[in-house]
């Protein structure tokens, strides 16, 4: 077992010594079956992260989250700021699958599919496995003294790191500003940029940082998501986990020996390699349970295999398992809790894909000019608005006209014969609207007006028509 008592382990970090000073984490190469599927699915999930923002589906860019104009594409489906609760409710939509996830199948969202994990072990800890060697190998180098084999390899792998580290920022520039902005800026060149390249190496230097120095310690330090499994995860959850009955037995672990009947000596059949401990990239012991810092990246799970087929032992030491399914025998079963999360998920997913077929692709508002009164104007009553046209979709509205539809009236535009708005883009303006006294009812009367593509109506819209109280 453990040499910490009970739970002590608990209450500390594998990445802090006793003094409380950062203990870096020399994790052994990892190999076997699992490492080679979260291989093809991260090189897969890299090509999707990096080639989001230059796709384009019916000219809007695949995904974009443009927070200072408010402005997001998902999936190509462009949000404007008037559509922020339909992006509100993706993000719950998420989140809440997330939850639901994880309520099932613990932290392996951390492990497969999380950027910051692929990055760091399917990028970047390649790259030093190939520079600087496996476990052993970086242990020595980075007790050696700064000799000029140390400054060649850590200096290579520092280099190719900042590099990385600033196609990755000008990446997710992408997703901020949109990708024609990005490549905009760069025919302009930097000096006309100033501001935007300050921000660029801002972002190059905190992946830099991330992914030389902070490294595992966002996951077990700066990541929410981590603490959410003590509030998530339950006995019935399937987990990477040790098999603490079949590991432990009557005796508990020992180192092996060939010479032994193990079966008969009482002995678990953990020998205490601690390879499990080794290839960690957090650091920690999995054979003391479910820990904060597993981000499930099934690394213990090949190296366990490895480790009981050559000592002819059978395999699944370490496995995706539940707590009930190693103690108890018991097989998995979609609970009641499982069961509200996925109700909830579907909730959710009805009314954001309902919102979604209901929302307009054009926008239109025309509000009273602020502090405006009515005008006489002989028999007539005039008012005077402001209008803001939003064409959402990918086509040119280039002959937009009004039209009063409730109510006969003179209604024109300001200033603008041919009124147009692009594709994505927006229109405002001002116009009057002059209706007879004697068809007004009240002092302020509700009419609709009709917003035409030529002879087309492409949206509805209302505002208030401001009048005496009374006719003489």
């Amino acid at each position: 077992m453990s040499n910490l008592p009970d739970e002590a382990f608990r209450d500390t970090i594998g990445t802090i010594d006793e003094a409380g000073h950062r203990k870096f984490i020399f994790p052994k190469k990892p190999s076997g079956k699992f490492y080679e599927y979260r291989k093809w699915v991260s090189y897969f999930l890299l090509l999707v992260l990096i080639a989001n923002p230059f796709l384009k589906i019916n000219g809007n860019q695949f995904m974009m989250f443009n927070v200072l104009e408010r402005r997001f594409n998902i999936f190509g489906f462009p949000f404007w700021p008037q559509d922020f609760y339909l992006f509100v409710l993706f993000m719950i939509v998420g989140v809440v699958f997330v939850i639901f996830f994880t309520v099932i199948f613990g932290r392996i969202f951390c492990g497969w599919i999380c950027p910051q994990t692929i990055f760091l072990e399917m990028v970047f800890r390649r790259i030093e496995y190939w520079i600087e060697g496996d476990r052993g190998a970086q242990i020595r180098l980075s007790k050696q003294e700064w000799n000029a084999e140390k400054i060649r390899k850590k200096g290579l792998k520092w280099f190719i790191f900042l590099i990385i580290s600033f196609f990755i920022a000008n990446v997710f520039l992408a997703y901020l500003i949109s990708s024609d902005e990005l490549f905009q800026m760069i025919e302009d060149g930097p000096a006309t940029h100033i501001s935007t390249l300050i921000a660029l190496l801002i972002f190059t230097g905190v992946f830099y940082f991330v992914f030389v120095w902070f490294r595992e310690q966002v996951c077990i330090i700066a990541c929410p998501y981590g603490r959410l499994q003590g509030v998530l995860l339950d006995n019935k959850s399937i987990n990477v986990a040790y098999d603490f009955v079949r590991g432990e037995k009557e005796v508990g672990r020992a180192k092996f020996n060939k010479q032994e009947d193990r079966a008969a000596s009482g002995k678990g059949d953990c020998i205490d390699c601690k390879q499990c401990v080794h290839v960690c990239p957090t650091g920690i012991d999995i054979r003391n349970g479910t820990q904060l810092e597993c981000v499930n990246c099934t690394a213990c799970i090949d190296e366990c295999d490895t480790i009981m087929e050559g000592v002819n032992l059978p395999k699944g030491l370490i496995r995706y398992a539940s707590e009930d399914e190693i103690e108890k025998k018991a097989k998995f079963k979609f609970t009641t809790r499982m069961k509200g999360y996925s109700a909830v998920l579907l909730i959710l997913m009805g009314i954001l894909i309902g919102l979604l077929f209901l929302r307009s692709e054009v926008e239109t508002t025309i509000l009273r000019l602020p502090g405006q009164l009515f005008q006489h104007k002989g028999d007539n009553i005039s008012n005077i608005y402001t209008f803001k046209i939003i064409n959402k979709t990918t086509k040119d509205f280039n002959d937009i006209h009004f039209k009063l539809m409730n109510i006969k009236g003179k209604l024109n535009v300001v200033g603008k014969q041919d009124l147009k708005v692009p594709k994505q883009s927006m229109s405002k303006g001002t116009l009057f609207i002059e209706i007879n006294q004697y068809l007004l009812d009240h002092d302020r009367t509700k009419i609709k007006i009709g917003v035409y593509n030529g002879n087309k109506k492409i949206e509805t819209t209302s505002t208030s028509f401001l009048s005496p109280r009374s006719f003489d």
